[in-house]
């Protein structure tokens, strides 16, 4: 289905040209960052304060996406017996701890003893043991830190076996460490405090009208947007299509399974976006410009059947007029203190298992199948109004899978040269500061090069 492509990267497309030009020489040691922009010279704000409300955003950030970022190693020959890799419980609520057990034999530890005892201990909650019994002897019931002993190794373990821990903290997500001990021996293993989602499903319904939505954006080129309209209707005469619009005096446009949505003026790319992935009601939605043009070749099924058959992709990507644009983001945190470096490269992670001509990669080109939920988690920074599309793939780094296949075609309308068109959608110096004074604050970024 796919042409194999495995050295030479395709030609940018002229929507992106503008965007990497931007960025030239610059200073920084960090090998990934050469020739990258020093973003602090961009913010045209006081400085002192900006730093400090960036720094305490960031903190706050990095307290919300912490769960549990400590690495649990087991000791050697240790016969303490537990969930080494943790264990999930919902908060308040009460769950068995599995796994828990004494194992001494064969570890040079005298099986014969007068009293075997271990203890727990946790910070965010309880722990208690099921069923107790007279004679039990259970120190700590209902408290943080639980004690118990027997003299007899069957009976010991039978009550771990039986030992709950309850969360008393309310939180979505968050975790809490055990503390195992037995004599000089000592163990320590998470529990993640999760509170369980409610799943959210689109029904794919019976035929593509009902798995994917066409969107688009539109500013000023109505001749263009009918174009495309038509094309896409030659193909396919009943799936829906959602036009944002946000042109300074808005034109009508109609037609059978089209929602067409009048924005206040010049809002911009993202905004619009936004506003149409906001109206989808399909699993799946294929984003196109508006001067594009589908062709005999230009057949979403392709794009749900790979999407389908690998549900961990969130975003893949095709190519226009033979172009098949993608790209990797190298992503450095850095400093804590001034923050990361990020640098676009033209290469890929890795082939798409089974898929020639098919890549995992960071962005892909303006032409894209996605999964609604997924992209709604990221959104479009309404922030950028002018060139804007390798931002919502910054966004994304880390919570979105992409990937680029060769075949996926649309055709690009040949350029018409409109003056009030062209004022507003390139680029202005200012518009690059601002955007880049941007990145400094919202991406917590030190330097970048697109």
């Amino acid at each position: 289905m796919f042409e194999s492509k495995k050295s030479t990267l395709a030609p940018r497309l002229s929507t992106e040209q503008s965007e990497i030009s931007i960025l030239t020489k610059l200073f920084r040691p960090n090998v990934s960052c050469q020739g990258a922009e020093h973003l602090k010279k961009f913010v045209p704000y006081e400085m002192d304060n900006i730093l400090e409300r960036r720094a305490n955003e960031y903190k706050q950030y990095q307290l919300r996406r912490k769960t549990n970022a400590d690495i649990i190693i087991a000791p050697a020959n240790s016969p303490l017996q537990y969930p080494i890799t943790g264990f999930r419980v919902a908060p308040l609520k009460t769950s068995l701890i599995p796994g828990l057990a004494l194992q001494t034999q064969g570890r040079g530890l005298t099986n014969k003893r007068e009293v075997y005892k271990v203890s727990l201990s946790v910070k965010s909650g309880v722990l208690s043991v099921e069923d107790l019994l007279d004679g039990d002897q259970v120190e700590g019931q209902g408290q943080s830190e639980l004690t118990i002993s027997s003299s007899n190794l069957t009976h010991l373990n039978d009550l771990l076996s039986r030992v709950t821990y309850t969360s008393t903290i309310y939180h979505i997500r968050t975790s809490d460490l055990v503390f195992f001990t037995f004599g000089d021996h000592k163990a320590i293993f998470p529990i993640m405090i999760r509170r369980p989602s409610v799943p959210v499903l689109y029904d794919p319904g019976k035929d593509i009208n009902s798995q994917v939505t066409i969107i688009t954006k539109t500013f000023l080129r109505y001749k263009e947007l009918s174009v495309l309209i038509q094309s896409i209707r030659k193909f396919y005469p009943k799936i829906k299509i959602i036009v944002a619009d946000d042109s300074l005096k808005p034109e009508n446009v109609s037609g059978n399974n089209i929602e067409h949505y009048i924005m206040p003026p010049a809002q911009g790319w993202f905004a619009g976006r936004n506003l149409a992935v906001s109206q989808l009601t399909t699993k799946y939605f294929l984003w196109v410009d508006d001067d594009f043009e589908f062709l005999s070749e230009t057949r979403i099924e392709r794009f749900v059947e790979i999407m389908e058959a690998l549900p961990d992709l969130d975003v893949l990507g095709g190519e226009v007029s033979g172009d098949q644009f993608y790209f990797v983001l190298q992503y450095d945190e850095g400093d804590e203190n001034d923050g990361g470096c990020l640098r676009r490269i033209r290469e890929f992670h890795q082939p798409l298992p089974g898929y020639d001509g098919c890549f995992l990669v960071d962005g892909v080109v303006n032409y894209f199948l996605a999964r609604t939920d997924a992209v709604r988690r990221v959104g479009f920074d309404p922030f950028l109004k002018r060139v804007a599309h390798t931002e919502f793939f910054i966004d994304g780094v880390g919570k979105l899978m992409v990937a680029s296949c060769k075949g996926l075609s649309v055709g690009h309308q040949t350029h018409r040269a409109q003056d009030e068109y062209d004022i507003y959608r390139n680029q202005r110096k200012s518009d690059e500061r601002r955007k880049l004074a941007h990145h400094f604050f919202k991406n917590y970024l030190n330097y970048i090069k697109y």
